[in-house]
Formats: structure tokens, sequence, C-alpha cells
């Protein structure tokens, strides 16, 4: 998942560098696994870590020139959550007021 997220981010800093010609600052992607998060950022390769992708590598190599910054997330704050899962109403209306989006009431009282 943090490939697609650092291949968006790659493609959305090349573009916007190009149409502006401006040095962009380091792009925050949010991520809730810690493992890694950790060996993108420890450089030492352990036994265990012999046969990880090519993609985590090029991640690991954005993360080290400061491209890009993976951020620890906790599971239960992903507020994409709200547009993939069916979720409670209380944790729905918790991350639609992280995502910024209002309830109208009058909307709702007319179509009534």
């Amino acid at each position: 998942m943090t490939s697609n997220a650092k291949r968006e981010a790659m493609c959305l800093r090349k573009l916007v560098s190009r149409l502006f010609g401006e040095k962009l600052p380091t792009t925050i992607i949010h991520c809730n696994n810690q493992s890694h998060i950790r060996l993108t950022e420890n450089l030492v390769f352990h036994d265990r870590s012999k046969h990880i992708d090519l993609e985590y590598h090029y991640i690991r190599d954005m993360v080290q020139r400061k491209v890009i910054k993976l951020k620890y997330i906790a599971t239960e704050e992903h507020a994409v959550d709200i547009l993939t899962k069916p979720l409670p109403l209380t944790k729905f209306a918790h991350f639609r007021g992280k995502l910024g989006v209002v309830e109208n009431v009058s909307l709702a009282e007319r179509e009534c």
C-alpha cells in the first residue's frame, strides 16, 4: 500500500516541480506498519530482511534522501476507512469531521 502512495507522491512532486520550478519540501506519507517504517530508516540489512522487494529499497532511498517521510498513524485513526469500510456511526462521524465534511441538516430535512 505504501508503494502505491509513494508512486503517486513522486508523480505529483515531479509534476509540481516541473510546472512551477520549485524545490518541494519533504512529502509525508502516513503508514500503520511500524516495521516497514523502521526498515526504511535503518540502513543495516538483517537476515530476516534479505528477501525484500525492490520497491522497498526505492522507498528506503527516498527516505534517506529526505524526499518522502513515512509517519506512523494508528490503525484506529485512518480517516480513509470511511471510504473503504462500513463503520459504526460514532467512528463515521469522527472521520467525517477529520475530513472536513459537515452534515448539511437543511438538505436532509428537504428530502424527507
